[in-house]
């Protein structure tokens, strides 16, 4: 077990801890600040290349030894637990259960991605056998499976520094793939980057595999993100960030000689409707739970349910009022970074500047720290301000009133794409459900009924993503056995000996 520390902030490149000219500090929310060595275009195109080269044998690698390797990053993981615990409650503010749940989060992935392509159902094989003698015409001997694309590029988050960022959910797809990785790690938690980096390296060691098939650049500007996504070796690149970050990188791979897919999830404010039966049975109850779902992690969750969706009335009152006395009795929490705690309140802002809009909790932040912040408006006036949708990062709520439950399907008709929608219906809201859920369906990833969306389950069945800007691909999910799926593309072999066909198809 590793239990001390100390970054020495180099870039991991093809089995090299480089340096480079320039270097910036980490921002701590507690704890020493450290000097990181700022990535390059020329680091880049060094790590790209030594991923191609990768790939000539990882991307034809046994599904056994690649689960081996997935298996073996889980365990150099879970020996440097304390120290990556240590290190990321430093950087982020994020609660050390909270970080130890993160890890085991990641190291689940890992393994449950390992067992996944053992199994092998994922390469979706199929075999047309030869028909000669057929008439009109004879059929070809026809074989199908799923490959790999090729090396990937991997852009950690920032409120997520394990399950979604170095060894996160993108790289653990993309390796179990057969893909090389290349990460440009997060600025908010350089030191939580390079510790797992060196958990992979030294994976990449005891498993004997080609030293490009795992590299992170640390920092970097815009210049390096933009090399990365533009590089002509690079097949498909996955993020998790910003709506206006992801926007710009997606349409950087759109206008490559040759486009590749970009996979962003990007934003969504995960809209919750509260039907007359539930709120009339227990509004009270949701509207204190919805507080408790609002403000956990300081809202810092890609899927924080920021609207609620109510009726009216007495029942509808319950609910606000129950949340806003819950949210009254949250202190200010630490965010993960100073630039995310002033978006947090600019965006506060900009929602207060709306006279539409009326006040239930207003508190103030000040530094790194986030108090939660409760507003109403009614539906006519959400629909017709683009603003008032558009997601706050952090711990803010919007109560969206309508007149009579017949409004509600019009309402979620209104909203963009999103990654979650929840229903919360009794026996007697069945009617309206029947209504709404069509609707969601097509605007939502996911779609919940009497839950809140915080906490993403790792499993086959799970879809974490949904019609932009939830994210730029709504055809795939980044959590779950199916995000491998991203990284890989049907080839179709004509009469091909089983001698010549990848080792996979037996």
């Amino acid at each position: 077990m590793l239990d001390a520390f100390t970054p020495h902030g180099k870039h991991l490149v093809a089995g090299e801890w480089v340096a480079s000219d320039k270097t910036f500090s980490s921002d701590p929310a507690h704890g020493p600040a450290h000097e990181y060595c700022v990535g390059t275009p020329e680091l880049v195109d060094r790590a790209v290349k030594a991923a191609e080269e990768a790939f000539t044998t990882y991307g034809y690698s046994s599904r056994k030894d690649r689960a081996a390797f997935l298996n073996a990053i889980a365990d150099e993981i879970e020996a440097r637990a304390e120290a990556i615990t240590e290190i990321g409650t430093q950087e982020t503010g994020l609660p050390e259960a909270r970080l130890q749940g993160e890890r085991g989060r990641t190291t689940g992935q890992l393994r449950l991605f390992a067992e996944h392509i053992l199994k092998g159902d994922y390469l979706d094989r199929r075999h047309d056998a030869a028909l000669p003698d057929r008439a009109p015409a004879p059929r070809p001997d026809l074989k199908m499976m799923q490959r790999p694309i090729g090396p990937v590029a991997v852009f950690g988050a920032s409120n997520f520094p394990l399950a979604f960022s170095t060894a996160g959910g993108d790289t653990a797809a993309a390796l179990a793939a057969g893909c090389p990785v290349v990460v440009k790690g997060h600025s908010a938690h350089p030191g939580t980057g390079e510790i797992v980096a060196e958990a992979i390296a030294a994976a990449i060691v005891s498993c004997d595999m080609p030293k490009g098939v795992f590299s992170l650049i640390q920092g970097g500007k815009r210049d390096v993100g933009q090399a990365l996504v533009q590089h002509p070796l690079i097949k498909a690149v996955g993020f998790t960030g910003s709506l206006g970050g992801g926007r710009a990188l997606f349409d950087l791979c759109a206008q490559r000689p040759e486009p590749i897919p970009f996979f962003g999830e990007l934003g969504s404010v995960n809209p919750m409707f509260l039907l007359p039966e539930a709120a009339k049975a227990r509004g009270a109850e949701l509207g204190a739970a919805w507080a408790g779902s609002l403000t956990m992690g300081a809202g810092q969750f890609c899927t924080n349910p920021g609207i609620a969706v109510v009726q009216s009335g007495p029942e509808g009152d319950a609910f606000v009022q129950a949340a806003a006395e819950a949210l009254k009795e949250v202190s200010g929490q630490v965010m993960l970074t100073p630039g995310i705690a002033d978006a947090y309140r600019s965006g506060k802002a900009q929602i207060e500047d709306k006279g539409s809009v009326t006040p239930i909790v207003v508190t103030e932040s000040d530094g790194r720290s986030a108090c939660p912040n409760l507003y109403e408006t009614d539906a006519q006036s959400y629909l017709a301000d683009a603003e008032l949708s558009e997601e706050v990062f952090g711990p803010l709520g919007l109560v969206v009133r309508v007149a009579n439950a017949a409004e509600m399907p019009g309402l979620a008709a209104g909203f963009e794409g999103q990654l979650t929608a929840t229903l919360h219906m009794d026996k007697g809201d069945t009617a309206l459900a029947q209504k709404l859920a069509p609707v969601l369906e097509r605007k939502a990833g996911r779609v919940l009924v009497n839950g809140f969306p915080t906490g993403v389950e790792v499993a086959d069945s799970m879809v974490h993503g949904g019609p932009y800007p939830a994210s730029t691909n709504f055809g795939a999910t980044s959590v779950g056995t199916l995000s491998i799926r991203r990284f890989l593309r049907p080839v179709c072999y004509q009469n091909m000996p089983d001698e010549l066909m990848p080792g996979d198809w037996s």
